[in-house]
């Protein structure tokens, strides 16, 4: 891309923020000063870079609580300017401006609420995004291992006590299989002690499974392999017993977000191993640094995943109603689940954002 080309389209966005700059360089004012004031920084009308004849894919405007994700931008765009030799003009309005952004960044902290809106609307989805490949490989483990097993017991039943012990298989069957199931007679405190068992229960695995990474990926991948077993093996059962019905109008709803959680734990864990085995020109401690610090927002968004994995299954899994309901809704949490980590985020042009 030229440097002309380049500043055509970025340029809207400098503008926009060296006027959110200069308000928060401002003198401390009372918070609703500070609000409208975020309002109001928007990019003149009349500036030459926001002109019909200058179009431009990033958004013309920015505010206080955008401006970190807006910093990240403003580095990127520097790093390409440095990398293609464009001119040194060019180069030290970016930098003075990346210097103004580093002594914001460490003295002003957006409230929180609009930095976890900002994280869950896009932030998120776009991490997820940038490191697909490692996610497709690790739920590609998870649902091949799922699938041997459960085609092994659907061919040689008396195979599952390889897998699973006998004690295992009596509280399955107690759990689905039985007439008397022990979901039932739950009561509003059962539930509430089982979301915060549900929660410890899930976000361990994704944490042991995130930390795995560190053995160059083995230890992510094992447990994949042994969790999408373990299911393959609980659903391969249940339905030799003919309690399989018992199990998806339980799991279904809930299973959306722990399922991909897990998934998503594990693919940052095998990011974390690909950096070990190969570094690149970086050492293997910096690339293993700048693999967590790329894999942080996923494992955040995986936590937020668990949480809501453990209301869903303590306050809706239970509930005795029909097994209709129950594969309708879990289809809705599938589907919008789906459809938020594939388009959230994304820009007017249907594209992520570059910085990434």
């Amino acid at each position: 891309m030229k440097q002309q080309q380049f500043e055509a389209r970025y340029g809207a966005f400098w503008d926009a923020l060296t006027q959110t700059l200069t308000q928060m360089e401002q003198p401390a004012r009372p918070r609703w000063r500070w609000r409208a004031a975020d309002k109001t920084a928007q990019p003149s009308p009349d500036s030459p870079s926001t002109s019909a004849a200058t179009p431009t894919t990033t958004p013309a405007t920015t505010s206080a609580a955008d401006f970190p994700a807006d910093y990240r931008r403003l580095c990127h765009q520097l790093a390409l300017a440095r990398q293609r030799g464009y001119s040194p003009n060019l180069v030290n309005r970016l930098n003075a401006l990346v210097l103004r952004g580093h002594r914001q960044l460490y003295q002003h902290r957006p409230p929180l609420l609009p930095r976890l809106r900002d994280f869950v609307r896009a932030d998120f989805p776009r991490a997820v995004r940038a490191q697909w490949r490692w996610h497709v490989a690790s739920g590609m483990s998870f649902i091949l291992a799922m699938a041997l097993i459960w085609g092994l017991l659907a061919v040689q039943p008396d195979r599952v006590h390889s897998v699973l012990s006998g004690e295992m298989i009596a509280n399955i069957e107690a759990m689905y299989a039985s007439e008397t199931r022990l979901s039932d007679g739950r009561g509003s405190d059962d539930d509430v002690m089982m979301f915060g068992f549900y929660i410890y229960n899930n976000i361990s695995v994704a944490f042991r499974s995130f930390a795995g990474g560190l053995f160059f990926g083995v230890g992510a991948l094992f447990i994949m392999v042994f969790n999408g077993g373990f299911l393959g093996a609980v659903a391969g059962h249940l339905t030799n017993v003919g309690a399989g019905e018992a199990l998806f109008t339980f799991v279904i709803a809930h299973g959306a977000p722990e399922i991909t959680a897990i998934i998503l734990a594990g693919g940052a864990g095998l990011r974390l191993g690909a950096a070990l085995l190969a570094p690149g020109q970086q050492t293997r401690l910096a690339a293993l640094r700048a693999a967590a610090r790329s894999g942080l927002p996923v494992i955040y968004g995986v936590f937020l995943l668990l949480i809501l994995a453990a209301f869903i299954e303590a306050f809706w899994s239970p509930r005795d109603l029909p097994a209709q309901t129950k594969y309708i809704a879990g289809g809705l949490c599938w589907a919008l689940l789906t459809v938020y980590l594939l388009f959230a985020g994304r820009t007017a042009g249907g594209d992520d954002d570059g910085s990434r």
